[in-house]
């Protein structure tokens, strides 16, 4: 396949050296480039291989599942069996939609960054607009998933020991757990100057959220319904038969909630153009199959879990799916190897979502320098810090970072591509292109004013 704007532009960078600008000059010791530099920027003579298709792929989940699979069969209980599932395939095909729309913009002006769009479309403000959109959703996201470290690997490793055993030793410090994980596994994958070579700790990742998919699948009879009062399994008082019905339609106002949930869980475009810039033999189509696999195989993970996750436990289910088997299978120890596998499996998607976070305080902060190991350590410790202490003393940022989610990930996953194609594509503006362009920035716009309404109205209500 042939792509006449890229490949030119690439090939000029390197028929005119003398005339490159920072972005196409700049390259590691080891000849990768950095940080800042285009990412598909290929030289005609390199003999790397790149990362493979399904390294892409597995790279591509990584970035879209995390947290938010725990909250999509509570998602389920307030939206119903049939609602659910129609609003899911709606945010997929909303997300591949507005991928392939960010793709096209790359394939037709050679320009191979998020950031470098908004430059392009809207001058110095888009582009540092873009830059600190990403830099603000990603230290919120990695926050939110070290979060999640803190408060469920201690209760994991509990699970684990006797009865008798203090539980007032260090490793079940969540804190201090906190610190040991960034420093030992976040950090060091978050040095690396090339994701690629994730592709090793998502195809991990991967396997450990289908595992837990597989797990939620059997336990959904391991769990009499109806559920015990008290949670005991040994209790013989239990709730009402009628509570075992699932419902295939629901519509409240907690039901508002369920597309930004949505959102969040397949926000995967801050890192859809960095593993882009890694595929061996980059192209747009070549591409678009990537996140096709990829969310195609992440919807039906997200479905699988939501639905048997709900028949499980139905109305009762908790808004963190794990919580609820806590309460009815406190010891079973598939549901504590379960545990540990989406613990791990969150925290190796942090490295991956640092990288687009770096690269976004590189050219806000670092654009006209030549690239520096100095710097890039330097950058890469001040943000894994960062997200350290807002994990270890943010008592609740559940709230904190669904103002993020509301605001930075609607904005990444439908406005700005809608937005940014409007402006730059030379399109007639009755195309149909063009107006289905303008109705993704439409919904994106209406979802982020939705959903941070309804968190804003939930603080007061509340107070």
């Amino acid at each position: 396949m042939t792509e006449p704007l890229l490949s030119e532009s690439i090939n000029a960078k390197y028929a005119a050296p003398h005339q490159q600008d920072y972005h196409s000059s700049v390259s590691t010791p080891d000849g990768n480039n950095s940080d800042s530099a285009p990412l598909l920027e290929s030289h005609p003579g390199r003999t790397s291989s790149g990362a493979s298709f399904g390294s892409s792929v597995f790279n591509l989940m990584n970035a879209i599942m995390g947290s938010g699979i725990l909250g999509l069969a509570y998602a389920m209980a307030c939206t119903g069996i049939l609602g659910f599932c129609f609003l899911l395939l709606i945010v997929a095909s909303l997300a591949s939609y507005s991928i392939h729309l960010l793709l096209k913009m790359c394939d037709q002006t050679g320009i191979t960054s998020y950031e470098d769009l908004g430059l392009r479309a809207f001058g110095k403000l888009g582009k540092a607009t873009v830059a600190a959109t990403i830099l603000i959703q990603n230290i919120g996201a990695m926050s939110s998933y070290l979060f999640i470290i803190k408060s469920e690997l201690p209760v994991a490793i509990s699970g684990f020991l006797a009865d008798h055993q203090s539980r007032s030793q260090w490793y079940l410090d969540g804190q201090i757990l906190l610190v040991i994980t960034a420093v030992c596994i976040v950090l060091p994958l978050a040095l690396l100057t090339k994701i690629g070579f994730l592709g090793y700790t998502s195809g991990l990742s991967f396997l450990f959220m289908l595992y837990f998919t597989v797990v939620i699948v059997v336990k959904k009879w391991a769990i009499p319904c109806p559920l015990p009062q008290n949670g005991s399994m040994s209790n013989d008082q239990f709730s009402n038969l009628s509570e075992c019905e699932p419902r295939l339609l629901t519509i409240s106002f907690q039901s508002a909630f369920a597309i930004p949930t949505m959102a969040f869980s397949f926000l995967c475009h801050t890192s859809v153009l960095p593993i882009y810039c890694e595929l061996r033999r980059p192209s747009k189509s070549r591409m678009q199959n990537v996140v096709n696999t990829g969310i195609t195989l992440s919807f039906i993970i997200y479905l699988l879990s939501a639905l048997f996750g709900y028949l499980t436990f139905f109305d009762k289910v908790d808004s963190e799916l794990l919580q609820s088997y806590k309460k009815y299978l406190p010891q079973d120890l598939v549901i504590m190897t379960v545990r540990i596998s989406i613990l791990l499996a969150v925290l190796l998607t942090v490295p991956l979502i640092h990288f687009p976070a770096r690269k976004a305080v590189m050219m806000l902060l670092f654009h006209s320098r030549p690239f520096s190991w100095i710097t890039h350590i330097l950058v890469t410790v001040a943000l894994v810090t960062t997200v350290v202490l807002l994990a270890a003393y943010v008592p609740n940022i559940r709230n904190v970072f669904g103002v993020i989610g509301a605001t930075t990930s609607t904005c990444l996953l439908f406005v700005y591509p809608g937005l940014f194609y409007i402006k730059i594509n030379s399109e007639n503006f009755t195309s149909l292109q063009k107006l289905s362009a303008l109705t993704l920035l439409v919904f994106g716009i209406c979802v982020g004013v939705l959903s941070l309404s309804l968190i804003v109205s939930n603080w007061v209500v509340h107070q």
